[in-house]
């Protein structure tokens, strides 16, 4: 520990000198204009033909936005890649023309894959984004590629996104020698907007931004600095011009219909079962505001499935939900954006125990959200039928966040669950309770302070607990500083939620500096910097836990936005309680080692792309060595092969000096006759426990946000007394429909 402290104090000093000295440059921010841009639609007199060639009448008729501001790889000045946008309407749809121009032409595109949600920095892109309500402090994002896959998504303050939002809209583009072309159909429908009085113009905030990936070259319309995002909506320009139906009903139904087919062999026992099942969802936009989900014996075989992973350390993994029904709207949950105090865990819904159990039916739920520049509202009910293995159960949420100043809100969350009496089974009824207040403050464009206080009750031991998380941090073109604490009692239990560790404490202060070299074209920026993370007991705060210093005087993005790090990890370990990962049990005591780590990135917009990194030195009365790496091929954007490889190699480890090296190897491909047919497969095996996995998935989107699916999933584990494997054949198809 005394080590620790010297470092410690060496940082502190080293922080408030380097940052002192930071604080007094110019950082190249600039606040939002006082009176914003005007963008203005235009009403179409004819029909437009969503077919990415913006060949109508009407598209040559309108005035097109031209006046980018570069944001990447150096805020501000020339740019290379010229792009013009045009709006129009009907009283169905908002329409969006862009061509984004490339010197190039079609051989200058880079577009990895087809996927719907495609990854972001990875392919050429051209998105608008939308505040319908003037709020400035949400926005839903339509993104597209030049093939015209589509990505959608909501931002909140800018900081907590939600990519698994779903919308009902329309996109085609066009390749050309000169560049593409993209033309959307967004529905208004689709969207939650204010009706304002007759004889009014509503008013939107609206942002357009490109991403031309060759280059990593990022412009936006208007201009934001380079810190921000384009989702920064008090930047936005204000959309004039619209004529707005009348809001309809607005209704959306997605009922669906599933064949599954399961052979389980345990052992000598075999067992086989196959279920015709039927369902589905229910959207009621009520107004502008209000949405009322509805969800009935629901189902989630299209979802995509974990990956196996080797823990070695003493926290619990957080795997992020995946289900599309819990993903819409899920950043309006107190603790969202954190993945270690998450008082509201949506994950803990449909499973017959723990994380790890088997699925559990739904059999119903409903969810109602309403967001207005006041506050948001929310509520969430979900009955979870019994199982062999666990009692019927009920989970509710409710949420109250009220916004002030600008920027700024304050909220409140209660959660319940009720695990109901089980006869069958010899199970008590009981229930577990948490109450959690959170709150963000933006007092500058630069600085934000969130936290989260959270208590919960569980009457199976009639326990009290105390959890929470605060943050304060400051973001500019110059430097990142930021320092993070959380903290889990340990009788804090929420049984609707997930924590890292119970009985801790953990500070976590740091930052970088920024650094983009002028005269050396090819570094778009270097980011040296260092982070101090300090565990210790939570009813014993003198309890030391654990330490290390992340020292990272090399971490550099290229100018094709391909990266190297080289970081060192000095470490402070005391182990004081049972503890084996993969099985080998460490002695108590209490332990200091170095490692150190190299990793990188090539260009991932490349046609064959390499991810690396070799993690060394040191580990309790050991040593360890981890090497990562990873393999892409993608020709074309309709077929991509990937490889990624794991060892974990442990040397004279444990109370009796161990050996042990662990294999991880996944291998997946996709290939996609175009953004709406696509088949994905990949296989993982696990030397560690002996597990092998298949999944296999066929989707159609024969109709906008309909699907055709076709599953196989296979899992075999070895390792085990008695040999498990378990095959699974799923065949299911869904119908949207919107009035």
């Amino acid at each position: 520990m005394t080590k620790f402290r010297k470092y410690t104090g060496l940082l502190i000093i080293l922080f408030l000198c380097v940052f002192t000295n930071l604080f007094a440059q110019e950082d190249h921010n600039f606040p939002p204009p006082e009176k914003p841009p005007v963008v203005v639609a235009t009403k179409a007199t004819a029909h437009i033909k969503i077919d990415g060639k913006l060949n109508e009448a009407d598209w040559q008729k309108v005035d097109a936005t031209t006046s980018f501001f570069k944001m990447e790889p150096r805020q501000g000045g020339d740019y290379l890649y010229d792009t013009r946008v045009s709006l129009l309407y009907d009283d169905k749809n908002l329409y969006v023309g862009a061509f984004c121009k490339d010197s190039l032409g079609r051989k200058g595109i880079r577009v990895q894959d087809l996927r719907r949600d495609f990854k972001w920095g990875e392919n050429d892109i051209f998105f608008v984004q939308l505040d319908p309500q003037n709020l400035k402090q949400y926005c839903v994002s339509f993104q597209t590629t030049p093939y015209g896959n589509q990505r959608d998504l909501q931002n909140f303050n800018d900081s907590n996104t939600d990519n698994d939002w779903n919308a009902l809209w329309s996109v085609r583009t066009h390749r050309t020698d000169s560049g593409y072309y993209a033309e959307f159909a967004i529905p208004f429908k689709s969207i939650r907007y204010e009706q304002v009085e007759p004889g009014q113009s509503p008013t939107w905030g609206i942002t357009f931004s490109r991403l031309a990936r060759r280059d990593y070259e990022q412009t936006v319309f208007p201009a934001i600095p380079q810190s921000f995002s384009p989702y920064r909506m008090t930047y936005a320009a204000q959309l004039e011009g619209l004529e707005l139906p009348e809001p309809s009903a607005n209704i959306r139904i997605e009922p669906y219909a599933l064949y599954q087919y399961d052979q389980i062999e345990e052992g000598d026992n075999q067992d086989s079962d196959g279920d015709l099942k039927l369902g589905g969802d229910i959207k009621w936009a009520i107004n502008s505001h209000s949405v009322l989900d509805l969800t009935f014996n629901t189902d989630f075989a299209q979802a995509d499935v974990d990956r196996a992973v080797n823990n070695l350390e003493r926290f619990n993994i957080f795997f992020p939900e995946r289900r599309q029904f819990f993903l819409e709207n899920s950043g309006i949950w107190a603790g969202a954006s954190n993945s270690a105090v998450v008082p509201f865990f949506s994950r803990t819904i449909g499973l017959n125990g723990n994380f790890n159990a088997e699925p559990a039916r739904i059999d119903a739920g409903t969810r109602y959200t309403m967001r207005n520049e006041k506050r948001s509202i929310a509520g969430l009910y979900i009955h979870q039928a019994e199982t062999d293995k666990s009692p019927a159960a009920s989970f509710m949420a409710g949420r109250y966040l009220q916004n002030y100043g600008n920027e700024n809100n304050l909220g409140v969350m209660l959660t319940h669950r009720l695990d109901e009496r089980s006869s069958e089974l010899s199970i008590a009824q009981s229930n577990n309770t948490t109450l959690s207040i959170d709150g963000f403050i933006r007092p500058t464009d630069e600085w934000q302070v969130s936290y989260l206080i959270s208590g919960s009750r569980d009457n199976s031991n009639d326990t009290l607990g105390i959890a929470g998380s605060f943050f304060a941090g400051a973001s500019s073109n110059k430097y990142y500083l930021g320092w993070r604490t959380n903290f889990v009692s340990e009788d804090y239990n929420p049984d609707m939620g997930f924590v890292f560790q119970k009985n801790v404490i953990q500070h976590n202060p740091g930052g970088y500096y920024i650094w983009r070299p002028k005269n050396i074209s090819w570094i778009r920026r270097w980011d040296p910097g260092a982070f101090i993370n300090y565990y210790h007991d939570f009813n014993a705060p003198d309890n030391f836990q654990q330490a290390n210093i992340y020292l990272f005087p090399i971490y550099i993005y290229f100018i094709d936005n391909s990266f190297l790090q080289y970081a060192i990890y000095p470490t402070w370990q005391n182990i004081n309680f049972s503890f084996a990962p993969l099985g080998i049990a460490i002695p108590e005591g209490e332990y200091y080692y170095t490692r150190q780590q190299v990793n990188f990135r090539t260009n991932q917009s490349a046609k064959i792309s390499l991810t690396g990194s070799i993690n060394w030195g040191g580990f309790y009365n050991g040593q360890r060595t981890t090497i990562e790496g990873g393999l892409r091929i993608a020709p074309i954007p309709h077929a991509a092969l990937t490889v990624d490889y794991e060892c974990n190699k442990l040397t004279d480890i444990g109370e009796t000096p161990q050996q042990l090296q662990t294999h991880l190897t996944t291998i997946g491909s996709r290939f996609a006759l175009n953004p709406r047919v696509q088949l994905s497969a990949f296989y993982q095996y696990n030397t560690f426990d002996e597990q092998g996995r298949w999944n296999v998935r066929a989707s159609w989107e024969y109709q906008p946000l309909s699907f055709i699916y076709l599953v196989f999933n296979d899992r075999q584990i070895n390792g085990l007394d008695d040999p498990f494997s378990e095959q699974q054949f799923i065949g299911k198809i869904t119908f949207l429909k919107q009035f």
